[in-house]
């Protein structure tokens, strides 16, 4: 096939590589022009994936017209933000529709949308035929050494799905599928806040049983929200939920981790921000996630004591404080409400 990729960061460098180990025509695009001849001449990409050697069948383009010509599928890798501008471009060029395949993981404050959202309310017929999240546990420094990696590849139209779970999927990189595009997003853009929240208490010098506690809340908080905006429960016991909240909590390769590491340790917002050279796409979604939660009275006590640290000058010390403070509960009514809900849909 011939398919395109948006965005030459870590993560779309190290998708390209995966395509072109299965022998795919590669497209790589860039906004910077210096990179693509980078990638084109040494075939590295020094800023984000340092000693890779990517692969012959990789070419780089900083037009995007040239870039998603005559392609059957376009990756959307771009971060989150970039979402919709990206999207505009591709609608001012795309002469056929194709598969698009979205990798981002967040949700854009104030709109409150999704990234397919975005794209179905971005893109014309003319330029997407079908649309696919792919999304799960999965750090690019791992991928490009070809270590195991296990995705999800979600769509409401499972044909579609099952032609990305072909294009990627070989002895190194597992793909399944799944219908739930609403769990599989908020799962995927909802972990970046708890891992965020796992950096502040390892800076913070607590240990393994914080780290556990605020997992397996976390988990709580995002099948809670995700379940009230109409994800399948089930979703978030699978890769997209507790396999990537956990490899983001736990993983120095996490930028959500290493930014919430360097708040606990007395750093402010904007010189973390400004150290990472990355998108930390944790940060924006915790304030989607703070509005949503406040829209549909949905209670994340772990969301908001982290929406208090980001944006309203609380102390992480303070935060975690106030978590352990909070009214008793039971562990388990979070599941009851839940099933209870699913029961008055199903009317069972």
């Amino acid at each position: 096939m011939n398919i395109a990729v948006l965005g030459a960061g870590s993560w779309g460098t190290a998708l390209a590589l995966v395509l072109a180990d299965n022998h795919h025509d590669v497209k790589l695009w860039t906004h910077r022009e210096s990179q693509a001849d980078q990638i084109n001449e040494s075939h590295s990409n020094e800023k984000y994936l340092p000693g890779v050697t990517l692969a012959d069948e990789i070419t780089a383009f900083s037009n995007i017209r040239d870039a998603i010509d005559s392609t059957d599928m376009i990756v959307f890798a771009v971060p989150a933000k970039a979402t919709r501008e990206v999207a505009e471009q591709v609608n001012q060029v795309s002469e056929n529709p194709a598969v698009i395949v979205h990798v981002s993981k967040g949700i854009e404050p104030d709109t409150h949308l999704r990234i397919s959202q975005i794209l179905e309310e971005t893109l014309t017929p003319e330029a997407m035929s079908d649309l696919v999240v792919l999304s799960g546990p999965s750090h690019a420094e791992e991928v490009v050494k070809r270590h195991p990696t296990t995705v999800t590849a979600a769509s409401e139209n499972i044909e579609a799905a099952k032609k990305v779970q072909d294009a990627f999927m070989n002895q190194h990189f597992r793909v399944y599928t799944n219908s739930d595009v609403i769990g599989v997003e908020v799962g995927g853009a909802l972990k970046n806040i708890i891992a965020l929240a796992a950096g502040i208490t390892d800076g913070l010098g607590y240990g393994d049983n914080a780290k556990a506690a605020l997992i397996t809340r976390g988990l709580a908080e995002i099948a809670r929200l995700g379940v009230k905006l109409g994800a399948k429960p089930l979703t978030f016991s699978g890769l997209t939920g507790v396999g990537d909240l956990i490899v983001t909590c736990t993983s120095i390769h996490s930028r959500n981790w290493r930014a919430g590491n360097m708040l606990g340790k007395g750093h402010k917002l904007d010189e973390v921000l400004e150290s990472m050279g990355m998108v930390v796409e944790g940060v924006r979604t915790t304030k989607a996630a703070y509005q949503l939660a406040n829209k549909y009275h949905v209670t994340m006590p772990i969301t908001s004591a982290l929406y208090q640290v980001l944006f309203e000058g609380v102390h992480p010390k303070e935060a975690v404080d106030q978590l352990m403070t909070r009214v008793k509960t039971h562990e388990m009514e979070d599941l009851v409400n839940i099933l209870e809900d699913q029961g008055e849909k199903t009317g069972e």
